[in-house]
């Protein structure tokens, strides 16, 4: 019996009462002994101080925990707790000003990928005061749902491995799936995929899946789906190809997005468009000066084989297009010069629609998923002309690269009321509140919580 009950106290929630900077003497429920354990450990509620609480037998049931200076903040400095914690499931309590976000910062502060590596150590979100369960799991699936795939090595996660779990994907949540493969993407039209990806030992493919009414209005998300960049014959230097497992990063955020939609069941015809391609070497891959042609008829110079991402967009971007849809989005880890613009904890932004832009961006800061708004510069469009061909894919110069990609997608979409373009990292380079080092989440909870307020 004693046994039984240790058990169960080691599978209960324990409690963390948490304080902004300079309130820790509000907490009532503490005893005497508590309260001067308190004043002791000198807890002032400084943002991600931790002190456990001892009960009056010497056990740890509570904790508390600072959120720092109430305004300045960061939105998920909850996640800074679920970092220090070990193995055990944990209820927050505490007066948060948005505790949607202080649940999911700790959920995904805690988050971990252990395909490869087993860890005992894990830290789980029981309940948060104030928050919405359900909208905070469906929030956390997408996030859990981009990292689990931007982690994965690309042995792991080739194109066959890919079509695979976005089938599984889409079959959960009733959605009909096709693929075009191969050979079949010059018979359908789609020369630039093909292009691209012909080279690879795995062939490429288009995944096209859809949900919802029909009749609904129709969203259409694209990701980039290079699950890794080698740069072609356009080689990249080794250190910049460490990390080129997360060149679909796009593609597993617009699947993060999606799952956020279907799984609020927002009132859309939904609509995602993934071309899966590996950028690899062989004697059939694409070369610098080749001309391609494009599905909406353009012919595209090649000024580098190591752009490859536009390329493959563009392809399905004209796809997107046909249908007229109300809002086409696109996410890509796209270029090094948006990184240089606005570093790496920032998605850059480009829109023809300034509401639904600034829709987005008002969005993004408060649950932790900002954006950047860059311009879609007209004077910069000739950067991308071609003595030979309809255009050029990059542009000659080294300046305003992520504006002239962004130029160049923007020439595919014709019949969209709506289209914007994220350009993200998809990688936590350090750790920071609520985001582990490694592949994360950008853009998908800003564009699913503007997508929520136009059609929930």
């Amino acid at each position: 019996m004693v046994q039984q009950i240790k058990n169960k106290r080691d599978i209960m929630s324990k409690t963390i009462t948490c304080i902004w900077q300079g309130t820790a003497n509000e907490l009532q429920s503490l005893s005497d002994a508590q309260t001067n354990w308190l004043k002791a450990a000198k807890f002032e509620g400084k943002a991600g101080e931790l002190l456990a609480i001892p009960s009056e037998n010497g056990d740890i049931d509570q904790y508390v925990f600072g959120l720092g200076e109430r305004g300045k903040s960061h939105p998920m400095v909850t996640g800074l707790a679920a970092a220090q914690l070990k193995d055990g499931e944990f209820d927050l309590k505490g007066d948060f000003d948005n505790p949607n976000i202080a649940a999911l910062g700790f959920r995904l502060g805690g988050y971990q990928f252990t395909d490869f590596k087993k860890s005992e150590n894990k830290v789980s979100l029981g309940s948060a005061e104030g928050a919405d369960k359900s909208e905070v799991a469906l929030m956390a699936e997408a996030a859990e749902l981009a990292r689990d795939l931007i982690n994965r090595p690309a042995n792991d996660l080739g194109p066959d491995n890919y079509e695979t779990a976005i089938r599984e994907f889409a079959k959960k949540h009733g959605a009909d799936v096709r693929s075009i493969v191969g050979d079949d993407l010059l018979a359908q039209n789609y020369p630039m995929i093909h292009a691209v990806g012909r080279a690879s030992a795995q062939a490429p493919r288009l995944l096209d899946f859809t949900w919802g009414k029909e009749d609904a209005p129709k969203v259409t998300l694209v990701g980039k789906g290079v699950i890794f960049d080698s740069g072609g014959l356009d080689i990249k230097p080794a250190a910049s190809m460490l990390l080129m497992k997360k060149d679909m990063g796009g593609s597993a955020n617009v699947l993060g997005l999606a799952h956020a939609i279907m799984s609020a069941k927002l009132n859309v015809r939904l609509r995602v468009l993934i071309p899966v391609v590996e950028n690899a070497i062989s004697g059939s891959a694409f070369r610098p000066g080749d001309i391609l042609p494009s599905r909406n008829g353009m012919t595209v110079e090649i000024g580098n084989t190591d752009a490859e991402g536009r390329l493959v967009l563009a392809d399905a971007l004209t796809l997107a297009d046909e249908e007229s849809p109300e809002i086409v989005i696109d996410m890509a880890t796209l270029t090094g010069a948006a990184r240089v613009a606005v570093g790496t904890e920032l998605a850059a932004l480009f829109s023809n629609d300034d509401d639904f832009a600034s829709q987005i961006m008002a969005e993004g800061v408060p649950a932790s998923d900002p954006l950047w708004r860059l311009p879609l510069w007209d004077n910069y469009d000739e950067m991308l002309a071609s003595p030979i061909a309809d255009v050029n894919h990059i542009s000659a110069g080294g300046f305003g690269g992520a504006i002239t990609a962004a130029l160049f997608l923007r020439r595919f979409v014709k019949k969209a009321k709506s289209w914007s373009h994220m350009d993200m990292m998809a990688w936590a380079d350090k750790p920071r509140p609520g985001r582990p080092l490694g592949g994360t989440e950008q853009g998908q909870r800003a564009a699913y919580l503007a997508l929520k307020k136009r059609f929930g």
